[in-house]
């Protein structure tokens, strides 16, 4: 078994466990350099959970490995309400996207939800994601927090790589919803140290309320479980920019004891190999691997 599991995030339905670990474990081997744990793992201890395949559509070869999707496909309820936070958190780190109170609407209908999506494309965040792509990764969101059999078969691609040598876990994205609730089940694992980079774990109602297991408390009390035992170190890493991590702060949600720090990504606030050269995500993968 692998003494680091990495588990990606939204919009990977064409990569591949191989492919990305060739670009997720350079840059992971230069945050432990940063951190002055050169060294510490090798190419071989480090594995990718990959379950971006639940999400192709069988059959279709289209370039971005998407649907041809248009405003029209972002359904009611989740999709919109999604779209809409991502619109709001672009616009107060971006003075180039206009705001939604300018354009007078909350993404209720499909007129306002084309203002929305041309309002991301021109942001720098979403910038070189098509149209049809940035519909994807919402349908992609709602479909694991909303569907039972690709919640069950994505958490399973994890939970069957974490054995009695994992020591770290390192989750992007969507992929933090999916690590933690598969550390959630897994109960007297020995994993040290949860590494969420980019995470969108606190985000309220649509992603909070929704996790597996169920919150406890209402409100401004609620409390998520606890992903492990007490040894477990959970460090959670968000860029300033990264408008997915719309939540920089998981403390409120899961305790004190969740490191949370801020990170500059430069333009590529997202992404999780430029997550994975800072020093801050190096020292907590070290320490969870010494």
């Amino acid at each position: 078994m692998a003494r680091v599991v990495c588990v990606h995030g939204i919009g990977q339905q064409v990569q591949g466990e191989d492919r990305l670990r060739s670009a997720w474990w350079p840059a992971l081997s230069d945050g432990l350099r940063r951190a002055g744990a050169e060294g510490l793992v090798t190419e071989a201890d480090v594995v990718v959970a990959f379950y971006g395949d639940l999400f192709r559509p069988a059959g279709q070869f289209l370039a971005a490995g998407d649907p041809p999707y248009t405003a029209a496909d972002v359904e009611e309820g989740f999709e919109r309400e999604l779209l809409a936070a991502w619109w709001r958190a672009a616009a107060e780190v971006d003075a180039e996207v206009v705001s939604p109170a300018a354009e007078d609407t909350l993404v209720a209908t499909p007129r306002s939800v084309q203002a929305a999506l041309r309002a991301l494309s021109g942001s720098k965040f979403f910038a070189d994601l098509a149209l049809r792509a940035m519909v994807a990764d919402l349908k992609q969101v709602r479909a694991y927090l909303t569907d039972p059999r690709t919640r069950e078969e994505a958490r399973g691609r994890v939970t069957a790589l974490i054995g009695a040598d994992t020591r770290v876990v390192v989750a992007h994205s969507l992929g933090s919803v999916v690590a933690y609730e598969a550390l959630c089940a897994l109960p007297g694992h020995g994993v040290r140290a949860l590494v969420t980079i980019g995470s969108p774990l606190g985000i309220p109602h649509l992603v909070v309320h929704r996790l597996q297991p169920a919150p406890t408390g209402t409100g401004t009390a609620v409390r998520g479980a606890w992903p492990g035992g007490e040894g477990l170190v959970w460090t959670n890493l968000a860029a300033t920019g990264d408008v997915v991590a719309l939540v920089k702060d998981l403390r409120p949600v899961f305790g004190q004891q969740v490191r949370s720090a801020l990170l500059s990504n430069g333009a590529h606030a997202h992404d999780a190999t430029a997550y994975l050269t800072d020093a801050l995500c190096g020292q907590a993968i070290a320490e969870g691997l010494t």
